[in-house]
C-alpha cells in the first residue's frame, strides 16, 4: 500500500514543491473516473469522488511514499463550466504538461466510449510535448463483458497509436489492472535521474 498525503490545491502549474521529487500527472475527461482511480492506486480515500462531474477546479497534488508526487488535473469537457474557466483549465494542463520534474501522464479514457473531441485536443496537447511518456488507463473496464472489452482495447491502443505496454485496461471496482498500472507508473518514475 503506498502512503499518501495531500501536498496542496493549486490555481497555477508554476507551483515549486519541496523536496523536488519526480512528478506524475493525472488527465481526463470530467467523469472518467479519475479521483476513483487515484484512490484505488494508493488504497485508500485522497481523492474526493462525486457524482457531479468537474469537482477538481485545481492541480491537486500528493506525496505519494516520499519519493514522487501525482498531481491530479481537472478534468476537461464538462459542459458546465464557462468558457474562461475552460481556458484557464487548458492553461493549467499545458503548463504542467512542460514541468521539469515531469516524468509522464497517466491519462484516463472511459473503455465504453469512442474518443470525443476534447479526448483528441488532449492526444495533440500530450504530442506536442515530446518528451512527455503517456500512459492511457482505459477505466471502467468492468462495465463490458471481456470480448467486447478486447475489442475496444485494441481499437482505443490503434486510435491512440500507443505500444501495448502504455496501455492498461483498469477497473477500481473490481481491482483489475491496477497493479499493472502501479507497475507501469513505477517504471514512468524510475526512469527518472535524479
Amino acid at each position: 500500500m503506498l502512503r499518501p498525503s495531500f501536498i496542496g490545491s493549486f490555481p497555477r502549474a508554476d507551483v515549486l514543491l519541496d523536496p523536488p521529487l519526480p512528478e506524475v500527472a493525472f488527465v481526463g475527461r470530467s467523469n472518467v473516473g479519475k479521483s476513483t482511480l487515484l484512490n484505488a492506486l494508493v488504497g485508500r480515500r485522497i481523492a474526493k469522488t462525486s457524482g457531479t462531474p468537474g469537482k477538481t477546479r485545481a492541480l491537486n497534488v500528493f506525496l505519494i511514499d516520499e519519493s514522487h508526487y501525482f498531481l491530479d488535473l481537472p478534468g476537461y469537457g464538462y459542459a458546465r463550466v464557462g468558457k474562461a474557466q475552460r481556458g484557464a483549465f487548458r492553461g493549467l494542463v499545458k503548463h504542467t504538461l512542460r514541468r521539469d520534474r515531469l516524468q509522464g501522464v497517466v491519462w484516463l479514457l472511459d473503455i465504453r466510449h469512442p474518443l470525443s473531441a476534447e479526448d483528441q485536443a488532449m492526444q495533440d496537447a500530450l504530442a506536442e510535448e515530446e518528451k512527455t511518456r503517456v500512459l492511457a488507463a482505459l477505466t471502467k473496464g468492468d462495465k463490458l463483458s471481456p470480448g467486447k472489452r478486447s475489442t475496444r482495447e485494441r481499437e482505443l491502443r490503434d486510435e491512440l497509436g500507443l505500444p501495448d505496454d502504455q496501455v492498461v485496461v483498469t477497473s477500481a471496482k473490481t481491482g483489475e489492472g491496477i497493479a499493472d498500472l502501479k507497475e507501469a507508473i513505477a517504471g514512468l518514475i524510475s526512469g527518472v535521474t535524479q
